[in-house]
């Protein structure tokens, strides 16, 4: 029998027959047929694992799988970290997956920033509860839709900057009716896409895909626009990725009870430049802050650094000053992404520091947003 040690991971360039094996493959991994796999392909860079000569095809960081007979050697590990090195000479600084299988990802780095629920809601309570206003509401999806989602989505740690061909592929992947909210005259200030299933019995299911609001008023509006749907469906779904993660749903209801939370694997984040991420990301203008900080390794060493952040930049440097605050490197990258919204929940996740206020100037560094991932890969 051949090892684990005889697989070889190769790059490869798209090929139909392999990409049709490989629609196969995932299929029995999954248990279920994986569009992605071929809707994508022509944007993907393609890994395979040979093993014995024979493909045992793998993705990237979406869609990836590993044939049931493989299971328990390592392999997506392996798979992962060749999929890490070409991502890096790439110049990428972040890499994001979704996963149920987090206890490996967290081994080799990845985090999750928050956690990730799907809302059920009765359309009645929507209906009753939330406010229609004087919105104009128009069918269809037009560039001012595009336009308000890329407006609204820095708002959160996370989203993803769409390319020009996400929105198509997610038409094509659900079938989505789109609506557009605004006042006379005025700007696209709110947008959804909706799926609809078809019921076992009777009437339909309705799966909300996108919820982008431009302000709370807005927002009433478009949860009353769902409501009116009560008369062929009972309950909305808002999807795992599709809600941002602000309490107005709950606030506006009469009662809690009329919403019911699934908490689904979430979406994990791992920084491959800690000092060139910390560079790029956008930063308070208003924070004058110097620390000196320790990132351990996976090898148990500490890379020690000087974080200085001032005038809405920040650099992280080398040095030999005693760290005051101590992170793994996980910590470090549920740091950068908002994901501590307190220092007593940095403290319970084993973030070390000397003293309470050197936590409290490193955990405000990054709480000015919230983390959100409004995609799904």
């Amino acid at each position: 029998m051949e090892s684990a040690r005889d697989i070889e991971i190769v790059a490869s360039a798209l090929d139909q027959d392999l990409l049709t094996e490989y629609d196969a493959l995932a299929t029995r991994a999954f248990g279920r047929r994986v569009d992605d796999v071929t809707q994508l392909a022509q944007h993907a860079d393609i890994r395979v694992a040979l093993h014995g000569g024979c493909p045992v095809p793998s993705a990237c960081l979406g869609s990836g799988c590993v044939a049931p007979e493989h299971r328990g050697d390592r392999l997506t590990v392996r798979m992962l970290n060749e999929r890490i090195r070409p991502l890096k000479e790439r110049g990428a600084l972040l890499a994001t997956l979704w996963t149920s299988s987090n206890g490996y990802a967290r081994r080799m780095g990845w985090e999750a920033p928050a956690p990730v629920f799907s809302w059920s809601v009765h359309a009645d309570a929507l209906k009753r509860d939330f406010t229609p206003g004087d919105l104009d509401i128009e069918h269809g999806i037009n560039p001012g839709s595009e336009q308000l989602q890329q407006l609204l989505a820095p708002r959160w740690n996370g989203t993803l900057l769409r390319p020009p061909w996400w929105t198509a592929h997610k038409q094509r992947q659900h079938d989505l009716t789109h609506y557009r909210f605004n006042r006379s005259g005025q700007p696209t200030a709110g947008y959804l896409s909706l799926a609809t299933r078809q019921h076992d019995r009777h009437g339909a299911h309705l799966d909300v895909h996108d919820f982008w609001a431009a302000d709370d008023t807005v927002a009433s509006a478009m949860l009353a626009f769902l409501g009116r749907h009560n008369s062929r469906i009972p309950t909305i779904t808002f999807q795992r990725t599709s809600l941002p993660p602000h309490p107005l749903l709950l606030h506006g209801l009469h009662r809690y009870g009329d919403a019911i939370a699934e908490s689904w694997h979430p979406w994990m984040l791992r920084i491959l430049d800690l000092p060139e991420a910390v560079r790029l990301r956008g930063w308070p203008p208003d924070l004058d802050a110097t620390l000196p900080i320790g990132v351990e390794q996976s090898n148990g060493l500490t890379d020690r650094y000087l974080l200085q952040i001032a005038h809405g930049a920040a650099e992280l440097q080398p040095t030999t000053t005693e760290p005051r605050v101590t992170l793994n490197r996980r910590q470090a990258t549920l740091w950068y992404a908002g994901g501590y919204r307190s220092t007593v929940a940095a403290s319970m996740a084993g973030v070390r520091a000397t003293d309470e206020q050197c936590l409290t100037t490193l955990i405000r560094s990054t709480m000015e947003h919230e983390p959100w991932c409004a995609e799904r890969f």
